[in-house]
């Protein structure tokens, strides 16, 4: 069907043109009759409103703790004391009693009383202590100073030697047990000895022992 054919069809234009008139008469007739106010005061009527709460679940129990159970122990047996039981003694055995006579005394010899024994012998009295040839002798540091050393040590080439001269001052001044007590060679030893004969010494009015140290130096 043609679409230009179609618009241009005049009973279609009556038709509308008659729902426009009809439109409008309803409208005229609700006016004069008054049904557009009943519509209206339909609308103003009040609307009634309800507010609708919302269902709260109440909230749970709080959770009841139990206390676990008590352990139950089985209570202690009873004492039950043990029975008395009663032990007869053994009846006392025989007993042997002898009796053993007594010796007589025996004879109480008499030791002879020995004689009081002879004191012991006095402790020697100890050595006199040295003294040097100064304290004895008058010529000491002359003697002394006319020392020199012995040509044999210097021949066998000795620079050096220590001699200790020792001998015993009688009462009356004379010396006698003239030795060398310590040296570091003969050649001084028989010097030394020499240089000690030559001492002029006084009697103390006991023996003495008299110590000379003598020490020859090459220079």
């Amino acid at each position: 069907m043609d679409f230009s054919k179609r618009q241009a069809d005049p009973r279609r234009h009556i038709v509308g043109f008659a729902v426009v008139v009809a439109f409008h008469l309803f409208v005229v007739y609700a006016l004069v009759t008054g049904l557009a106010r009943k519509v209206v005061d339909v609308v103003r009527a009040p609307i009634e409103t309800k507010v609708i709460e919302e269902i709260r679940k109440p909230p749970p129990p709080p959770e009841v703790v139990v206390p676990p159970p008590p352990k139950l122990e089985a209570p202690p047996p009873p004492f039950i004391p043990p029975p008395e039981v009663q032990v007869a003694a053994p009846p006392p055995a025989p007993t042997i009693t002898a009796t053993t006579p007594t010796p007589p005394p025996a004879p109480v010899a008499i030791a002879p009383v020995a004689p009081p024994a002879a004191p012991a012998p006095p402790a020697p009295a100890p050595a006199p202590a040295p003294v040097t040839a100064g304290v004895v002798c008058a010529n000491y540091q002359t003697v002394m100073g006319d020392a020199v050393f012995p040509r044999e040590a210097k021949t066998q080439g000795l620079e050096r030697g220590e001699v200790l001269i020792q001998f015993t001052l009688a009462p009356n001044g004379e010396m006698k047990d003239v030795k060398a007590v310590r040296s570091t060679n003969p050649i001084f030893t028989r010097a030394a000895i020499r240089l000690v004969g030559e001492y002029k010494c006084q009697g103390q009015g006991r023996e003495v022992v008299v110590q000379v140290p003598i020490s020859y130096k090459l220079e």
